[in-house]
This record gives structure tokens, C-alpha cells and sequence, in this order.
């Protein structure tokens, strides 16, 4: 069984920051992939920002205010979130890619989300 467990969303004014962090656990033997995606009330669910290998990609409306970063050692992901807008707020979910112990096949994990609420 292979969990990812969110922390650090919350209220923040308009301006502010947050840092989410995604601790992955369980029986994993390698992370390819982690990324947070956010879903906004009414719309789907979309990719905010992914790091894989050292290499980070950023949806165009975060880039400049969000930096992921990765701790390989400890499974863990965070996402430094800057100059946070209105239109921020969101449930942020947490992904991975990994390398399942058991079967030795790749495949999907989610968080169960933290909710980020950016108040104008």
C-alpha cells in the first residue's frame, strides 16, 4: 500500500504564501514523477506543477510565483506558493509516479487534497 499525505493549505490574504508538502510512504522503490494539481470549484482538476528528474514544469498561471522542489531522501514533495491570488484557491492534490515494490510496474498515487483559500 503506497499513501501520499498533504500538509499546509489554509487561509491566506491575497499577496501572502504557503508551503504544501506530500510525504509518499509505503511500498514504493522509486519515484519517477511528483506534482501538485488543484481543482477550483466548478472546474476540473489541472496540473499546477510537476518535477521529475530535476526537471520542473509550471502551468502558465503560477510560473514566476510557484516553485516545486523535491527531497528524494525522505519521498517528499513541496510547493512554495508566492504572491497568491483569489483565483489560487483551489483543493491541491498531490501525485506520484512510482515504481510499485510488489509488482515492479509504474503507476498513480493521490493525495486526499488540502484545501487553499486566498481571500482578496
Amino acid at each position: 500500500q503506497v499513501q501520499l499525505v498533504e500538509s499546509g493549505g489554509g487561509l491566506v490574504q491575497a499577496g501572502g504564501s504557503l508551503r504544501l508538502s506530500c510525504v509518499a510512504s509505503g511500498s514504493i522503490l522509486s519515484i519517477n514523477a511528483m506534482g501538485w494539481y488543484r481543482q477550483a470549484p466548478g472546474k476540473q482538476r489541472e496540473l499546477a506543477a510537476i518535477i521529475s528528474g530535476g526537471r520542473t514544469n509550471y502551468t502558465d498561471s503560477v510560473k514566476g510565483r510557484f516553485t516545486i522542489s523535491r527531497d528524494n531522501a525522505k519521498n517528499t514533495v513541496y510547493l512554495q506558493m508566492n504572491s497568491l491570488k483569489p483565483e489560487d484557491t483551489a483543493v491541491y492534490y498531490c501525485n506520484a509516479n512510482f515504481l510499485d515494490l510488489g509488482t515492479f510496474k509504474y503507476r498513480d498515487v493521490w493525495g486526499q487534497g488540502t484545501l487553499v483559500t486566498v481571500s482578496s
